[in-house]
């Protein structure tokens, strides 16, 4: 398997619904690095599996709108404890949505799988993995 990935960063602010949680209950702040993996069986007749470049501009995209946010506030997010988990799955949606329709210059059905990482630290991370069929 052929894996092309970008990283980028966010900084958000959020708060836990839960026992589970402890002191994450309260609002606090957190900086993830995002790693975005781009997997294909092969190589397509550039010799590449995506373009570096639209993957880069795909990823930053897809974060701007989480980035020094307050992920509480977010319509969409109401209600929803916006876990690492939860973040992975919501940025492997909208990129594999952008894989599909060709943003990152390859037909996105040549494509295998998208694998999107969040680490919290560089003790934790988490990620969501999925082929884009």
């Amino acid at each position: 398997m052929f894996t092309v990935e970008v990283r980028d960063h966010i900084m958000i602010a959020h708060s836990f619904k839960g026992e589970v949680f402890g002191p994450a209950q309260a609002l606090h702040g957190a900086t993830f690095v995002v790693d975005a993996a781009f997997m294909s069986k092969a190589l397509d007749s550039n010799g590449i599996v995506i373009d570096i470049g639209r993957a880069l501009d795909v990823l930053k995209a897809t974060l701007t709108p989480l980035n020094y946010s307050n992920l509480d506030a977010r319509e969409d997010f109401l209600g929803v404890n916006t876990t690492t988990e939860f973040l992975t799955k919501h940025i492997f949606d909208i990129l594999a949505t952008a894989a599909r329709s060709g943003e990152l210059g390859r037909d996105g059905a040549e494509l295998h799988a998208i694998r999107v990482t969040l680490s919290e630290s560089h003790v934790a991370r988490a990620w969501y993995e999925a082929e884009i069929h």
